[in-house]
């Protein structure tokens, strides 16, 4: 980039950010989130207000309420609870001009709580002092008629008592906790008149007049205790505080929206312009999509040719790949049969010697035939002659008795018994070579590793002169694959474990497992090893660390791709100075492609 377009990029970015900078500080200036925040607390101050007004409506039922069949404050809603929680709730969303009111909103209403508990407990007492007192006029009622019944006298009784004790009776229900003074000065004159009543039907009943009376002066003493905790309660001032936390944070919202009303102009302003401006940018990025559209057809005209001539020249890649695949391929046939004539060499000898001794046994054997042609004729004629006869047969006798001291035969039958096993060794290399070397290395079928790993170990024993070889065969499932490309992956790992070895005998292990779904063949020696940077690419196509004009680089990345075709893996550790282990697992059963190839090839035989 050059610096002039660098330059021009910089001022560009610099303008737009100028302008997001200035549409920020607009939209804070006129942002209503806090106007949320502070209508919350007006929705939460308005509750309470409606709470506190509840409350007190309901400790005016509750003064009044003597049901003496319902509980203590039963149907009357705690509004502490609800009162708790929405203070925590204004605590949370109150704005800052709400912060002086509330420490008192909050005591407030704990005062009222605490005094709407008193309250329920004075109301408690007075019903208790009410169940009392009506049980002890229903006492002065009852003895009152069993003396009437007593005294049978055939006079009217004095209609007095029952009268009185109806007035103090409703007098006691009708005990307003608002009028509470004027109401006890009423029925204060009917309670004294209980047992003077009492006593003009029979003085008998004075005690119980007395305790009736006794009654209702205890309700009315605690029900004026009532009536202070309902004062008490009432006269609490929460709803004030309320009224006016209201009004404070109504002002201050108009005031706030007030001073946002020019912001919110130039907002509008500058939305405008910038909408303007856009839309100026909006013409440009058109006609400049326009312009960038005929560039992209030109483009991907070329593209379309460059394409053909890239894939022209991945064609002649692919070639050429394949080229020097089949060139390591021919590389290592070549050091393998090399090394199986090599290995040919020590039976074709040791057959030759056989062969060309017992050649040399032949003459002995050829002249003792021919004596015994002639003794044999001898006996055959008319009329033998016994000196010929004797001739003949001890002639025979002296060649039968130096072939037997030189042990002729003895020594045909070893030499044609190494020169059977010589043979034999022979027909394995070729044999193993054949099943290395054959054209159709694409064929699936069965194949058990264990073989495999024999025939690489015997096509690579001219290789292993100076190597310990030991090997660990488990009894390994076969798998389905293509023989000759495993074989090429383990003589391929084997030669490399060869070459790494760098000390005077080296060791090289060969073991098979079975495992889940499949084998494990592992690859060990105990070369130079590999280091950290370089593992990583042992794999890749033409990467060798061997010295130039002894590798290709493709032994490994070819035994890589054949066992990733079969759908394994190849696992490589290695130490430096220690060596290195190919750890190749290959399924039982190999990926579809590889059984599509078994189907082709069983259909082509």
């Amino acid at each position: 980039m050059s610096p002039r377009l660098h330059a021009r990029h910089a001022i560009a970015a610099l303008v737009a950010a100028a302008l997001l900078g200035a549409l920020v500080f607009l939209y804070f200036r006129t942002a209503g989130d806090d106007f949320k925040v502070e209508a919350q607390a007006l929705e939460t101050l308005r509750e309470l207000k409606e709470l506190d007004s509840r409350w007190d409506i309901d400790a005016l039922r509750l003064a009044n309420d003597f049901a003496l069949t319902a509980p203590t404050a039963g149907g009357y809603a705690d509004r502490s609870a609800r009162s708790e929680r929405l203070m925590d709730q204004l605590g949370r969303a109150a704005p800052a001009s709400l912060a002086s009111e509330m420490g008192p909103l909050r005591a407030g209403l704990v005062e009222k709580s605490h005094a709407w508990q008193a309250l329920q407990a004075a109301h408690g007492k007075s019903r208790e002092a009410l169940r009392a007192a009506e049980g002890s006029l229903e006492a002065l009622e009852s003895a009152a008629h069993a003396a009437r019944l007593r005294a049978r006298t055939q006079a009217p009784a004095p209609a007095e008592l029952p009268v009185l004790l109806e007035r103090v009776r409703t007098g006691l229900h009708r005990h307003d906790i608002e009028s509470a003074a004027e109401s006890r000065a009423a029925i204060e004159a009917p309670i004294a008149s209980l047992v003077p009543a009492a006593g003009s039907i029979d003085p008998a009943l004075g005690d119980a007049a007395a305790r009736a009376q006794e009654g209702a002066r205890a309700f009315l003493t605690q029900r004026a205790s009532e009536a202070v905790a309902w004062r008490s309660f009432s006269f609490l001032t929460v709803g004030s505080r309320l009224e006016r936390a209201s009004r404070d944070l109504s002002g201050a919202v108009a005031r706030s929206l007030e001073e946002r009303g020019p912001w919110r102009a130039y907002l509008i302003a500058y939305a405008g312009a910038l909408l303007v401006g856009f839309t100026f940018l909006a013409m440009r990025v058109v006609s400049a999509q326009a312009q960038l559209r005929e560039a992209n057809e030109d483009l991907e005209r070329r593209v379309t040719e460059r394409t053909r001539d890239l894939s022209k020249a991945l064609v002649q890649l692919k070639e050429s790949e394949a080229q020097l695949v089949q060139t390591e391929k021919m590389s290592s046939l070549g050091r393998m049969v090399a090394g199986v004539a090599h290995e040919i060499n020590t039976p074709l000898a040791y057959v030759k010697n056989s062969v060309a001794t017992a050649r040399d046994r032949l003459p002995e054997l050829r002249a003792a035939l021919e004596e015994a042609e002639k003794l044999l004729a001898i006996l055959q004629s008319p009329h033998p002659e016994a000196a010929d006869l004797q001739e003949a047969f001890d002639s025979l006798a002296n060649r039968l008795g130096r072939i037997q001291d030189r042990h002729v035969f003895q020594d045909l039958d070893a030499l044609t018994h190494d020169g059977l096993h010589g043979i034999e060794q022979i027909s394995d290399l070729v044999r193993n070579l054949r099943n290395f070397s054959r054209l159709d290395r694409s064929k699936v079928s069965s194949f058990n590793v264990n073989e495999g790993v024999r025939a690489a170990l015997l096509i690579a024993k001219s290789s292993l002169r100076k190597v310990d070889v030991e090997t660990h065969m488990g009894d390994v499932p076969s798998i389905t694959c293509s023989p000759s490309q495993v074989n090429q992956v383990l003589l391929n790992l084997v030669t490399n474990a060869v070459q790494a070895m760098d000390k005077p005998r080296g060791k090289l292990t060969l073991s098979t497992r079975a495992a889940a779904g499949g084998v494990v063949i592992e690859v060990r020696d105990n070369g130079r090893g590999i280091s950290p940077e370089v593992l990583p690419k042992i794999f890749d196509p033409f990467f060798t660390t061997k010295e130039v004009g002894t590798g290709t680089g493709l032994g490994l990345s070819i035994a890589y791709k054949i066992v990733e075709q079969h759908g394994g893996r190849i696992d490589v550790s290695s130490e430096p100075g220690v060596g290195s282990a190919f750890v190749v697992t290959l399924p039982t059963e190999p990926p579809l492609e590889l059984h599509e190839e078994r189907v082709e090839a069983g259909a082509l035989a």
